[in-house]
């Protein structure tokens, strides 16, 4: 066998990830600031180079076939383990280097923004750019180094470190609040309920540990931001389930009350990352403060 089949260019496969990821030579060109005609030579050449088809043509449109698609899902995991090699030696030269880190958007405005200027005290040489995301990171593409995410425990494939556990609060707007004495479980369940849509079960779980039937939950609108649903019981649009870490600022202003002690839930806040990543200079750094601050911070 010529191995050397086996190893086609980086170019090629280069252009075969970018159009495979979006099924347009177009788009591909795009990104990869080439011609389409340029991709399309790049794909055929690695097509002939494997002696297999790797898309086909719908109309004008390209469709990866069954073998493209299980190489496009190879490939790029290949490709993301050399860039996570590069942007190491990268790194390891400067000293310092960078780090992507996804968080979901609330946690990372909340909790993390206003602690980050610690981190940059003790490292003023590492970048830390943060990344917005409520989907699973794939960090085979995606070119994420890490990221905070919340779980009902570690998860497969990635080293994960515990942050906090997650403690949900009943909060109110203070014109809701002020309308009862006092609240009791049941009083809670008979208001317009807001959820997460990320922890849509969070008030069935709720009603379950204080023994209420579910069949008296009055479901309200769901909101893909903690922070949308904050906004949402200020304007009195209904009462919500959320995260103490969250809404600290809330409740000690007085801007959201909570009537009712935290509620421990099943989930929690891990830094996971890969474990090709674990010696990049600029996750060991933030890893070992961010374990510590969060340590603190109980």
């Amino acid at each position: 066998m010529n191995y050397r089949n086996l190893t086609p260019s980086m170019s090629v496969l280069l252009a075969f990830e970018a159009a495979a990821r979006h099924e347009s030579y177009t788009r591909a060109a795009t990104e990869l600031s080439l011609t389409q005609s340029a991709v399309t030579r790049q794909v055929q050449a690695l097509e002939q180079q494997l002696g297999v088809t790797l898309f086909r043509r719908e109309g004008r449109a390209v469709k990866l076939t069954d073998v493209g698609r299980l190489y496009q899902r190879e490939i790029a995991e290949a490709l993301g383990r050399v860039r996570s090699a590069t942007l190491h030696a990268m790194a390891h030269q400067a000293g310092a280097g960078s780090l992507r880190l996804a968080t979901l958007p609330t946690f990372g405005s909340k909790w993390l923004l206003p602690r980050l200027h610690g981190f940059y005290r003790h490292h003023p040489d590492v970048l830390v750019h943060i990344n917005s995301r409520i989907e699973p990171v794939d960090f085979a593409t995606s070119g994420i180094d890490a990221a905070i995410v919340v779980a009902t425990g570690e998860l497969p494939g990635l080293i994960c470190h515990r942050l906090h556990a997650e403690e949900l609060m009943v909060i109110l707007s203070p014109t809701l609040e002020a309308t009862r004495a006092q609240w009791s479980p049941v009083d809670i369940s008979q208001q317009v309920l807001l959820s997460v849509a990320n922890n849509a079960n969070a008030w069935g779980e709720w009603f379950t540990h204080h023994g209420l039937p579910h069949q008296t939950m009055r479901l309200g609108p769901s909101f893909e931001l903690t922070s949308h649903l904050v906004q949402a019981v200020r304007a009195d649009i209904g009462i919500g389930l959320v995260p103490r870490i969250l809404i600290a600022d809330e409740l000690a202003s007085g801007e959201l009350t909570c009537p009712t002690l935290p509620y421990a839930s099943a989930r929690g806040y891990y830094l996971v990352y890969p474990p090709r990543n674990q010696a990049l200079p600029a996750l060991d750094a933030f890893r070992h403060w961010l374990l510590d601050t969060a340590e603190r911070d109980v």
